[in-house]
């Protein structure tokens, strides 16, 4: 990779050898060895184009809340969408931008009595993340309130997705089974509610959030998905994982379905972590734990 050639696209702002604590939730002990936000559609498709045609590793990096660095350095491109960040609103209808903060977007329609992105009030993620990975909390998710996506495709082509074509399930979607489309935006459809009805939920939330979750320390979130019928968290605790610890990388104290960054973690303490939880778990109780959060080489 030719660092002066991305310069030379002139596509937007060019950052080298990034602190990628600063860029993930998780804080971990990694550098990015180039990050790009690109000034607008065209500039993007200019700078995918690049990437394709000289082969280079890339990642569109949202809020970095969802992602695991497991090197010390990522010799790739790393491509931050922070200038799509449209928002309209007309009545119930969300026009919005990829790089838009998800929890800011909820808490606002929230506030203006608008129902259906409450579980989102308490998601660090960017919305092209949530709709990437159909994030979700408390019986809900993103597959239930989105309407459609803007798509950049593999081919450069912008296209439209509906709801159908992302084959939603639970934390998953079309986009991560077929790699090579960027979200570039997404419209929900969203219900009138009770303004203080809806903001008296989201503030309960918030308060048994801080009561049961470790969010005094980095971390990303749920490591696992719940098996059916079950809980990580206990499985975990049953184990006798609850405050185990490899390198900087902890199972919380708090929430056993956890990992917290208790001190320069890298990426592949938390993954080591996590490959020695799923393979007890797998190995006590012929249980096989899902990752929600995902690997980047």
């Amino acid at each position: 990779m030719n660092i002066k050639d991305i310069y030379d696209l002139n596509v937007g702002h060019v950052v080298e050898n990034v602190d990628l604590s600063c860029y993930t939730t998780y804080k971990i002990k990694a550098i990015g060895r180039v990050l790009v936000i690109p000034e607008n559609l065209d500039k993007l498709k200019v700078l995918v184009d690049y990437i394709k045609k000289n082969n280079i590793k890339y990642k569109i990096l949202g809020n970095g809340s969802n992602l695991i660095f497991t090197n010390l350095v990522y010799d790739g491109i790393l491509i931050k969408l922070d200038n799509f960040n449209h928002l309209y609103i007309n009545e119930n209808i969300v026009d919005v931008g990829a790089g838009y903060n998800l929890m800011k977007l909820a808490l606002k329609v929230s506030m203006m009595g608008l129902s259906g992105l409450e579980f989102a009030t308490g998601i660090p993620a960017t919305v092209g993340g949530a709709v990437y990975m159909n994030a979700g909390a408390y019986n809900s998710d993103i597959s239930c309130v989105l309407e459609s996506t803007v798509l950049l495709s593999p081919d450069l082509d912008v296209v439209t997705f509906s709801n159908e074509d992302l084959d939603f399930d639970y934390r998953m979607s079309y986009l991560q089974k077929s790699p090579g489309y960027v979200c570039l935006s997404a419209k929900f459809r969203l219900s009138f509610g009770d303004k203080d009805e809806i903001m008296g939920l989201v503030n309960r939330r918030r308060n048994r959030r801080l009561e049961s979750q470790p969010l005094e320390f980095p971390s990303a979130g749920s490591v696992f998905r719940n098996p059916d019928g079950d809980y990580a968290g206990r499985l975990i605790e049953e184990i006798g994982y609850k405050g185990k610890m490899n390198g900087g990388a902890q199972v919380s104290n708090k929430h056993a379905n956890f990992i917290i960054n208790a001190g320069g973690a890298t990426g592949k303490d938390i993954k080591d972590l996590i490959c020695d939880i799923k393979s007890k778990v797998k190995e006590s109780y012929d249980i096989d734990l899902k990752v929600e959060q995902e690997f980047v080489e």
